[in-house]
This record gives C-alpha cells, structure tokens and sequence, in this order.
C-alpha cells in the first residue's frame, strides 16, 4: 500500500495539473484548433508550469528552504505557491491572450484562484492538500467541459473520480494530510473551477 500511495502522489503531482488540463481541452473540443495554435499553447505552459518549477524547486532545495517535493510543512509550501501564482499570472497575460481560448483561460483562472486560497490559508497555519485540490480541480474541469460541449465523458470523469479518491486515500496513509486538510483541499479544488464556470458555461 505504501508503494501505490507514493506512487499515486507522483503521477498525480499538483505540478501536471495545468498542464493536463490544457491537453486534456485540447483532446475534447470538438472546435478545429490549428496545429501551431495547439502548439503555442501547450509547449509554453509545459515549459512554465512543469521545468521552470523543477529547476525553481532544485535550487529551493540547494538552498535548503525545501526538502521534498511534497511541501510536507507550511514554511516549505510559501515560496513554491508564490513562483506558481506568478508563473500562473504570466500564463494569463502573456500565454492564453496570444490564442485566446476561454474555456482555458477560466481554467487558468480557477487554478490561480486555488492557489492563492491555499496561500492565504497558510498564513492562518492552515495546510491544504495540494494534490487533492489540484486531482479534484481536474476532475471538475472535465466535468464542466462535458456539459459546455455536450460530449459524454463518463469514462474520464469515472477514471478521475478513482484517481481522486485513490490521492486522498494515498496522502492519508502516508500521513501527509489530515482528515480535514484533504477535505478542505477537495472543496478548494472543486470550488475554484465550479466559480469560474459561469463566465464560459
């Protein structure tokens, strides 16, 4: 059980988030978008959202401010939620403007609009579960997405509904996160896409 649940919470990593969101839009419009236009989307946000905070994280920890690539405790999670609100920021004023695309853009933005509430929440000495709010987060993307294209997507939203049972079962075991603190990271997650859908819906 120990080796699925660290395993869960590496292909599950709240870093793959915005980037599988963006692939996953990509996969199910059934709007024609240009090759180029996909390209011009997807390459800049892999490189923003998945190597910069890699190489950002590497020299975190050179520098010791962090230990893990879990964020275990919350004077480690401040600086990483600060460089992802600022690469989050930059995805929607210089990427998304560049091919606009709303149903990303919100997406972008029920993203940024987590982030910053898991930030706020630590200054109160809260810790949210990141990977809850980012699995949970997707899944309500999906969702969202079916009804807005009115294409059935039960397989994957049924795929993302196990997956984000099975990160809050992994990050309970592993004693990552409390009963509460995965509860909170849920509704965080749900909330910041469920928020955002009435601008695009």
């Amino acid at each position: 059980m120990k080796v699925f649940s660290n395993l869960i919470s590496y292909i599950v990593h709240p870093l793959f988030i915005p980037i599988g969101g963006t692939i996953a839009y990509f996969l199910i419009t059934p709007k024609f978008t240009p090759i180029e236009v996909q390209s011009a989307s997807i390459l800049p946000i892999f490189i923003l959202t998945v190597i910069i905070p890699i190489v950002t994280f590497l020299i975190l920890k050179n520098l010791g401010v962090v230990s893990t690539v879990f964020l275990e405790n919350i004077a480690e999670r401040k600086y990483p939620l600060y460089i992802h609100i600022s690469i989050l920021l930059l995805i929607l004023y210089k990427v998304i403007p560049s091919n606009y695309i709303m149903e990303l853009y919100f997406y972008f933005t029920g993203l940024l609009g987590a982030a910053m509430a898991s930030l706020i929440m630590l200054f109160f000495k809260i810790k949210t579960s990141l990977h809850v709010i980012g699995v949970s987060g997707l899944l309500m993307y999906l969702v969202n997405l079916s009804i807005h294209f009115e294409i059935n997507l039960i397989i994957a939203i049924s795929i993302f509904i196990l997956l984000t049972g099975s990160v809050i079962t992994a990050r309970l075991f592993l004693k990552a996160h409390s009963k509460i603190e995965v509860i909170t990271g849920l509704f965080i997650g749900i909330l910041s896409q469920l928020l955002t859908v009435r601008f695009w819906l």
